[in-house]
């Protein structure tokens, strides 16, 4: 049963978590739109691609944005509390720390139970369907692979070349087109416009030509055979294109029973199962260090005493960026086998958790413990120093000018 007090923790977490989310996410997307964008524009891919590859990267940016707004919305919940001394008011009449941290928690397992899906089983399947659409753009399954201004090779036998491009892409202006086919002969046509057409042939499309000069060459001919039209059709062959690989190649495309299941296999290579049980430690330990995120938000939100910074927000960044880093590098340690990889994952996980959990028995349990307090009387100290120094020098170029 939730009392009046857990309501308005709620709803004082909610505003700044659920708002970090969503601008965490939203910055990941649009940096990785702007890539997309210019990877289409390279590959002369249509544009409506980077909304499915977005869609299909949403998951894996989700999955980042969870920890870093459940971290801050805590954080940002206590400091106000702590710095409006709600939170003085609200321990003299007994509620502890321990008390507060239930709403916390409460968040913290639905967001790890999401989390969980998102690492586990969604993201490799959304990571392979973007992998998918990054292959059929690079060997032209779109059909719209053709760079205006360039030179475009349609397997070995044909050239293709268009000025430039209108009405995207229904008129085309400037065309040059160079076949060889077998038996030494050739075939090159240029046509002031044109446009390509479907034909009931999926693997052909049809080059309407308009007022060009075709040129046709072989072994028995004295001369090239040259034809002027007003219109001419020209079928050409799409380039056959292999089906992409199955899902599950890469490691990152694999389910957490996948991954196990892998790692367990004593016919697999040795690198392989290596590989496979610490992308799998990798994510557990992701998702097991949300359950910490609401005691170190506490620890790093209560500042101490008089004190108005906000070191505990800057450092709670820090401490998660180099916590996934060192996971990272731990995590390819335990795939090259240099470590056992239960050990490479478990033993960061351990350090940080045992820093967390005295970090907050330090805040909790110990009167007037403060467990950033020497950071934070530094920083004031570094502060009043740099002010000095800035009034030194505002009154010395004062003297100068006088």
């Amino acid at each position: 049963m939730l009392t009046a007090i857990d309501r308005y923790m709620a709803r004082l977490i909610a505003v700044p978590l659920f708002s970090t989310f969503i601008v965490a996410a939203m910055l990941f997307l649009l940096d990785k739109m702007l890539r997309l964008f210019y990877f289409i524009e390279e590959q002369g891919g249509p544009v409506s691609v980077v909304w499915r590859m977005l869609a299909d990267l949403i998951p894996e940016y989700l999955g980042l944005a969870i920890p870093i707004g459940l971290m801050l919305g805590i954080l940002l919940a206590f400091r106000k509390l702590a710095m409006s001394t709600e939170l003085d008011a609200l321990q003299a009449v007994g509620q502890s720390y321990g008390r507060l941290l239930r709403v916390p928690y409460m968040y913290a397992i639905g967001f790890a139970a999401i989390n969980f899906f998102l690492v586990g089983f969604l993201q490799p399947i959304t990571r392979y369907a973007y992998e998918d659409l990054r292959y059929e753009l690079r060997t032209g399954a779109f059909g719209a692979s053709i760079k205006v201004g360039e030179f475009t090779r349609f397997g070995k036998s044909m050239t293709l070349r268009i000025e430039s491009s209108k009405n995207q892409g229904h008129d085309l202006s400037g065309i040059f087109v160079m076949a060889n086919s077998s038996g030494g002969k050739s075939l090159a046509v240029t046509a002031e416009r044109g446009q390509f057409l479907a034909t009931d042939d999926p693997d052909t499309i049809l080059l309407r030509l308009n007022n060009g000069v075709l040129v046709h060459n072989a072994p028995g001919y004295k001369t090239p055979r040259v034809l002027s039209f007003t219109s001419h059709d020209l079928p050409i062959d799409l380039p056959k294109t292999e089906s992409f690989r199955s899902r599950g190649d890469g490691r990152l495309e694999k389910t957490l029973p996948e991954l196990v299941r892998v790692g367990e296999n004593p016919r697999a290579p040795v690198l392989v199962r290596y590989e496979s049980l610490s992308n799998f430690y990798y994510r557990m330990a992701e998702v097991l260090m949300m359950f910490l995120m609401p005691l170190l938000a506490v620890a790093l939100a209560v500042p101490p005493k008089r004190a108005t910074s906000a070191l505990g927000a800057f450092l709670s960044i820090i401490m998660i960026v180099t916590y996934h880093k060192v996971n990272e590098y731990a995590e390819s340690m335990g795939s090259l086998g240099r470590y056992p990889p239960v050990l490479a994952l478990g033993i960061p996980f351990t350090i940080f958790a045992l820093l967390i959990i005295w970090m907050y028995h330090v805040l909790a349990h110990k009167p007037g413990g403060q467990p950033i307090g020497t950071l934070e009387r530094a920083l004031s100290k570094l502060g009043k120093r740099v002010a000095s120094i800035g009034k030194l020098f505002a009154r010395r170029s004062a003297i100068g000018t006088s």
